[in-house]
């Protein structure tokens, strides 16, 4: 029996995905992701102008008549959500954290992708694989995809993104399209994102919060690393310590941010604070005009 606040949590975010998939999303989805291949799907008489390489020559010398193969986008696709649940995705200044925007975001795919008869699949991390669920279909398989994100376990604490990487590659052979949700607070990964993302797509989903990038004036404070436990004592009223923060955290930033274009990845960056279905359109929107 799964806890009544954990139902409540996961019957509203369905209800808030569904909306923003039925309202915005769905038809930005579908145009954004190409099927993966094309299938036969009937003749018809020929026609001046069509191509002449697809007449069918079996059916028009039985029919004793020209006839051509039409064919249609084959529209299903594999999508899998792998989400971070690390100790710096319980990090949050704003309405919510790190680890909530995540799920609210993955929710948005998946419900996205159900819409348009696509199978999903989820994979949790940490510094190990959490929990792997296969691919499927169906608004029952969403709600238990959203229930393993929004239930919280044990698990690590750090990150280890070329982890998860690896262990999505020795459980599904066929192609999918992969979101990873993480904060990316990680390193050494490039060699595995790059192998991972020619088996399958790779869209990155960078989630951060404000706080990570901007260091406000606040005296003396306690912080304590969420994936390490280490404590320090930050005078944050020192602007020579704030701007050397800042200066960290923007490298970081960028360090991830040119890895991504070295292997052609284009990320979506949402933030705790603001409006990531708009993210998501966006996205979606680049991409749609790619496949014009």
């Amino acid at each position: 029996m799964l806890p009544r606040e954990l139902i409540k949590s996961v019957k509203h975010l369905e209800i808030v995905a569904r909306r923003a998939v039925n309202d915005q999303l769905a038809g930005r989805y579908h145009s954004s992701f190409k099927g993966q291949g094309i299938d036969f799907a009937d003749v018809r008489e020929y026609q001046p102008g069509d191509d002449i390489r697809v007449i069918d020559w079996k059916v028009s010398a039985r029919m004793d008549d020209l006839f051509v193969k039409q064919f249609q986008e084959e529209r299903e696709m594999t999508v899998v959500l792998l989400v971070d649940i690390s100790g710096s995705q319980n990090f949050g200044t704003k309405d919510k954290l790190k680890r909530e925007t995540a799920a609210e975001i993955a929710a948005l795919i998946a419900f996205s992708a159900i819409k348009n008869n696509d199978r999903v699949g989820l994979l949790t991390f940490s510094d190990r694989v959490d929990k792997y669920i296969k691919p499927k279909k169906g608004r029952k398989h969403v709600l238990r995809v959203i229930t393993e994100i929004l239930t919280p376990g044990e698990t690590g604490r750090k990150t280890n993104i070329e982890t998860a990487l690896h262990y999505l590659s020795r459980v599904l052979s066929k192609r999918a399209v992969v979101f990873v949700i993480s904060d990316y607070m990680d390193e050494g990964f490039s060699t595995a994102l790059r192998i991972a993302n020619r088996r399958h797509e790779i869209i990155p989903v960078i989630v951060s919060d404000p706080m990570e990038f901007v260091l406000p004036n606040m005296g003396l404070v306690n912080f304590e690393d969420p994936e390490t436990g280490e404590r320090v004592l930050i005078d944050t009223s020192s602007r020579k310590t704030r701007d050397r923060f800042e200066t960290m955290m923007a490298k970081r930033k960028l360090d991830v941010e040119k890895m991504f274009q070295r292997n052609k990845i284009d990320a979506i960056h949402v933030s705790t604070n603001t409006d990531y279905v708009q993210s998501l359109m966006r996205y979606f929107k680049r991409r749609s005009r790619r496949n014009t």
